[in-house]
C-alpha cells in the first residue's frame, strides 16, 4: 500500500484521518476532525478544518479554505459538517463552509465536481455530482445544485435558490430564482433563455429526448393559462417520460424562490 507523504512544513492534527497514498504539501494545515480520503493531494498552503470529510482522489490547490466556520452571523458553534465526494478538484482560493442549525447542519457535495479558482460554496448547500463552478462563482447558503449543472464565471446564486440538473448559468449572471433542469439562465438578473442543448448533446442525450424537451419547454413557457395548468397538461401529455417529469417534479416540489422564466422577448 502507498505511504502517506506529509511535507515537514505541514501541520496535521492528531484528530485528522488521512487516507493511504495521500500527499500533504508544503505549509498545509489540517485541524479539527478532518477525514481526507485515500490518494488525495493537497498541493500547498491548503487549510482543512472542522468536521470535514473529503472522499478519495481529491486534488486541492493553494490557498483553498475548506470547512471553516460558516459565514452566518447566527452560527453559534453547533457541530455541523461539510461532506465532499470522491475525485473532486478544488482550485486556488476556493472556500467551502459547513452547515448551520438553521439548514440541517450539513453542506454536501457529490462526486467528480470541479470548483475553479476563488469560487465559494455557502453553508447548508447541497450539490450533486459532476458539477462545475467556473472562476469566482458565488453560491449563497441553502442552495441546491443538481447533477451536471455548470455555473459560469463570476455568477452569483441567491440563498435558497435551486439550480436544476444539466442546467447552465451564464457567466456574470445573478440568479434570483429557481432554474429548471436542462435550462439556461443569463443576465444581470438572470432570465430563462432556453434549454442547455449544447450540454445535452455533449452528454449523449438522444435527438428524440432533446426534441421532447423543446416541446415541453414551449408548453411550459409559451402557452396560455397558468403555470399550474400548463404543468398539468404537460404531465398528462408525457405520461411517465422520465426527463420531462424531472422538470415537472422540480416545478411541483417548489422552493423558497420563484421560478426563473423567460423575458417577454425570449418566450420561446
Amino acid at each position: 500500500m502507498a505511504d502517506i507523504i506529509i511535507h515537514p512544513t505541514a501541520i496535521v492534527s492528531e484528530k485528522a484521518k488521512i487516507g493511504l497514498g495521500s500527499q500533504i504539501g508544503p505549509y498545509c494545515v489540517i485541524d479539527g476532525e478532518v477525514t481526507l480520503g485515500s490518494d488525495s493531494i493537497l498541493v500547498s498552503h491548503v487549510v482543512l478544518s472542522g468536521r470535514t470529510t473529503i472522499g478519495t482522489g481529491a486534488k486541492i490547490y493553494p490557498f483553498a479554505s475548506i470547512g471553516h466556520q460558516p459565514q452566518d452571523l447566527k452560527y453559534s458553534g453547533e457541530p455541523s459538517t461539510l461532506d465532499i465526494g470522491d475525485h473532486c478538484t478544488i482550485r486556488e482560493g476556493v472556500t467551502m463552509n459547513p452547515g448551520t442549525k438553521g439548514g440541517g447542519l450539513r453542506t454536501a457535495i457529490g462526486n467528480n465536481c470541479a470548483f475553479l479558482a476563488n469560487s465559494h460554496v455557502g453553508h447548508d448547500c447541497t450539490i450533486g455530482k459532476n458539477v462545475i463552478f467556473s472562476n469566482n462563482v458565488m453560491l449563497a447558503g441553502h442552495c441546491e445544485v443538481g447533477d451536471f449543472a455548470i455555473i459560469g464565471g463570476g455568477a452569483a446564486v441567491i440563498q435558497y435558490a435551486r439550480v436544476g440538473a444539466h442546467s447552465f448559468v451564464g457567466g456574470m449572471s445573478g440568479l434570483e430564482s429557481d432554474l429548471i433542469p436542462y435550462g439556461i439562465a443569463l443576465g444581470n438578473r438572470a432570465y430563462l433563455s432556453g434549454l442547455n442543448i449544447v450540454g445535452l448533446a455533449r452528454r449523449g442525450f438522444s435527438r428524440e429526448d432533446i426534441h421532447n424537451l423543446r416541446r415541453a419547454y414551449r408548453v411550459l413557457f409559451a402557452s396560455e393559462g397558468t403555470l399550474k395548468e400548463r404543468t398539468e397538461h404537460l404531465s398528462q401529455a408525457y405520461g411517465t417520460h422520465p426527463i420531462i417529469h424531472e422538470i415537472i417534479d422540480f416545478i411541483r416540489i417548489g422552493g423558497k424562490r420563484a421560478l426563473c422564466t423567460p423575458r417577454g422577448d425570449n418566450a420561446i
